[in-house]
């Protein structure tokens, strides 16, 4: 079954008066537009299809606008589609008939049910109740993954334009089950983001009061390797976000503790949005004096 057009554009995005800092932010989980097609096929209730989503992490981030970057938010579900995978990690098994598209040699994350069209919701639930056929990937691909991206490529192109440099937030949120801590930061170990950027984000983290820790569990995802060319002067950082600190992660809803978490947030990006650049070329950030 062929999906009709989604609502367009499927994201919204959130600009600034004047763009006035070289960062861009992005959350590509939290989307929670539902298609009818989606769940005539799943054989979830909607409040166990919803724990794939970052919940609310749109609205977390909704001052960056305020600090001069713009947010780039996927309207629809990870349920639906993960934009934070490549567009070939496709797990066959899921479709009737040919793909007849590169498929990669499966990985762990495919294996596991996590590709770019997942199979399984938060706790191992099957999303579907059948095979999809094959026609969906590629609706979903061009109608919901290929103008995400490039849309997210468009700013990351305009703001190294404008400033020399630019920097992708990608903003996600964790289960608490895994006894994470309140934040981590994904850099690739150092690969997709200079060491000063992440320095500086640590530190506006533990300034609001956070606990903080780095590429442990999450180094970051699709998202961060393709975004993150450090000696371009593209760097790109992932932050997760514990949901206990926000969310009633049984019934997805907000916690009375919401606001004050987004203020905290919203400070801590102010500090991390002032780290100078100027002049940057490429390579590593300046050192910032904290």
């Amino acid at each position: 079954m062929t999906q009709p057009p989604p609502p367009s554009p499927p994201f919204r995005l959130d600009r600034p008066a004047r763009q006035s800092v070289p960062f861009v932010f992005a959350s590509p989980h939290s989307g929670r537009a539902y298609p009818r097609e989606l769940l005539a096929l799943t054989r979830l209730d909607s409040v166990t299809l919803r724990r794939s989503e970052d919940a609310f992490v749109d609205e977390l981030f909704a001052g960056m606008a305020a600090l001069g970057a713009p947010l780039l938010s996927a309207q629809f579900p990870r349920a639906l589609i993960d934009v934070n995978r490549g567009m070939a990690e496709l797990d066959r098994a899921m479709f009737d008939g040919a793909l007849n598209m590169k498929v990669d040699t499966p990985s762990p994350r495919v294996a596991a049910g996590l590709g770019v069209i997942p199979r399984i919701v938060r706790d191992g639930a099957e999303i579907y109740s059948r095979k999809l056929d094959s026609a969906e990937v590629h609706t979903r691909l061009e109608q919901l993954y290929k103008p995400y991206h490039a849309a997210l490529a468009g700013l990351m192109d305009e703001t190294h334009a404008r400033f020399g440099v630019a920097v992708l937030i990608d903003c996600h949120s964790m289960p608490s089950a895994l006894a994470v801590p309140d934040i981590v930061l994904g850099d690739r170990y150092g690969a997709s983001a200079a060491p000063a950027l992440s320095a500086r984000a640590e530190s506006a983290f533990l300034r609001e009061g956070f606990t903080v820790t780095r590429n442990t569990p999450y180094a970051g995802g699709h998202t961060t390797v393709l975004y993150g060319k450090a000696a371009d002067g593209c760097h790109a950082l992932q932050i997760e976000i514990n949901r206990a600190l926000y969310l009633d992660e049984d019934k997805i809803t907000k916690k009375a503790a919401f606001e004050s978490v987004r203020a905290r947030l919203t400070r801590s990006m102010e500090y991390l949005t002032a780290l100078p650049l100027t002049g940057l070329g490429g390579g590593a950030l300046p050192q910032a004096a904290e």
